[in-house]
């Protein structure tokens, strides 16, 4: 339950957040084409954490944040921070080469301080799904692994374009993504759920919210004839309200409410290709 409570927050509280770093990932990439390969590297995110592994890069690792947990050896990086903040005098004492940031999921006070400290960061913040093969090429250009970089960002970009090849022409369905319970919340356009509900050729019955993570009522969900209820599997998420008091919901009346790994669905990572398709197969079993 924390860990999604923490991803409301970061969504909610930070989307807004605008904040100069080194111009841009490319620009990033470009300033450091003189200098050696980061081998000593603090990656401020768990899906930086995952992208530098996914590399070959995830021994040059040295430190992280809460809930870095993928693979099984990001577990055993001593963490710096999370969304609280990050121990800054920590990352002084570590002396990194290079500082994977997350814009949206890191204080804005933090990422200033380090850029004016004379660290050089990388921020990777994906917005849609081809950004993941983005930066994982960029990063393997920072670190020495660029052959390794394009070979798992080549094949990313080749499911996620055979997924949603198989899925273009299928029915939608009416989706409603349950955020989380209490309160209601759901995602609309430009939220990264989006992302992965359009590749399904779902149809988000809550995509013209005035905000990318709306709080919403029952009331407000009955109106859309959603077709199935989408959950991740927090136990907090799923006992907050009980759908099946609401049976004239066609996704109740019909038992299409669907649990999953959130990890797999929020994360922007080589993963989010298994988050994909576990949401295509629940679109397909509405079809059915």
């Amino acid at each position: 339950m924390l860990r999604v409570l923490l991803l409301l927050i970061t969504v909610i509280g930070l989307s807004s957040v605008s904040l100069v770093l080194p111009a841009a990932a490319s620009t990033a990439t470009d300033d450091l084409q003189d200098k050696p390969p980061a081998k000593r590297i603090i990656a401020l995110s768990p899906h930086g954490v995952e992208m530098l592994f996914a590399i070959g890069a995830g021994e040059s690792i040295v430190a992280t944040t809460d809930y870095a947990d993928f693979p099984e050896a990001a577990k055993d990086i001593p963490s710096i921070g999370g969304y609280y903040g990050i121990q800054i005098e920590r990352v002084i004492e570590l002396n990194p080469d290079l500082i994977v940031v997350w814009q949206s999921g890191n204080k804005m006070e933090d990422i200033k301080q380090l850029r004016d400290l004379g660290f050089t960061l990388f921020n990777s913040d994906p917005k849609h799904l081809a950004d993941i093969a983005t930066d994982l090429e960029l990063l393997g250009k920072l670190t020495g692994h660029s052959a390794k970089a394009k070979q798992v960002a080549d094949d990313y970009r080749q499911q996620l374009a055979d997924i949603t090849l198989q899925n273009q022409t299928k029915p939608t369905v009416k989706v409603f993504y349950q955020l989380w319970s209490t309160p209601l919340m759901t995602v609309a356009k430009g939220s990264w759920i989006q992302n992965l509900i359009e590749v399904c050729h779902g149809d988000n019955v809550f995509f013209d919210a005035a905000s990318e993570y709306p709080q919403i009522s029952i009331e407000n969900v009955l109106l859309t004839d959603a077709e199935v209820i989408l959950q991740s599997q927090d136990e907090g998420n799923i006992l907050g309200i009980n759908w099946s008091d609401w049976p004239e919901l066609p996704a109740v009346k019909n038992q299409h409410i669907y649990q999953f790994d959130a990890d797999l669905l929020h994360r922007a990572t080589p993963r989010a290709i298994l988050g994909i398709n576990a949401v295509c197969g629940a679109l397909d079993k509405v079809r059915r």
